[in-house]
């Protein structure tokens, strides 16, 4: 499932985000980080849990008693207290989408931005490398690249990048190709061409 940093999260994030930051600057707001993904790991890989953060029908009282009793000395005081908060609010649910939210501002704090790369095949470290050099020249901030294999593909790559898709696939090519046929002419069809030569 796709979670998304909604209105809501985002304010909860914000929020654990400066107390964590007023606790122990960029190491806390680091640890915080990462007690949330290992958390919103935990519902994700066991229905029970992900049931019992979500469920309207657990006791307020008694969930937050059994989220005391297994994260205590296991997380810091801070994420602890987190939890328990969402649970007297009725945002335990909104976990996954407050990860994604906290996670963005750590991104930018930390001058940082997550690209997506999709590529028929599996790309090496090399091309990988490339990429990254690339899209921190293009943007000025560092990338955290998540390669992904999208065998529908024909050729080239697509880099999503928050919600902006840069689509440089071959099907994208061609599509445009027969677009550039049906409206422009020949003229038209020899710039694409030449266009597409010089790319590739």
């Amino acid at each position: 499932m796709n979670f998304q940093a909604d209105a809501l999260a985002t304010v909860y994030a914000k929020s654990l985000f400066e107390l964590a930051s007023d606790a122990g600057g960029n190491d806390k707001i680091v640890e915080i980080a990462d007690e949330l993904e290992q958390i919103c790991e935990l519902t994700r890989e066991n229905q029970g849990i992900r049931l019992f953060f979500s469920s309207p029908i657990i006791d307020v009282v008694k969930r937050g008693e059994t989220l005391s009793s297994i994260f205590t000395n296991r997380v810091t005081d801070l994420t602890l207290r987190f939890l328990l908060v969402l649970n007297n609010k009725g945002r335990l649910n909104h976990i996954e989408c407050i990860n994604v939210a906290y996670d963005l501002l750590v991104q930018e704090a930390f001058g940082r931005i997550e690209v997506d790369i999709f590529t028929p095949t599996a790309i090496d470290a090399d091309s990988i490398n490339i990429i990254k050099e690339k899209v921190q020249a293009m943007l000025g901030k560092e990338p955290i690249l998540h390669p992904y294999v999208d065998p529908a593909m024909l050729g080239g790559l697509k880099l999503r990048i928050g919600d902006q898709l840069i689509d440089g696939s071959v099907q994208t090519k061609l599509r445009r190709l027969s677009e550039t046929i049906k409206n422009n002419g020949g003229t038209a069809i020899r710039e694409h061409f030449e266009t597409y030569l010089e790319e590739n």
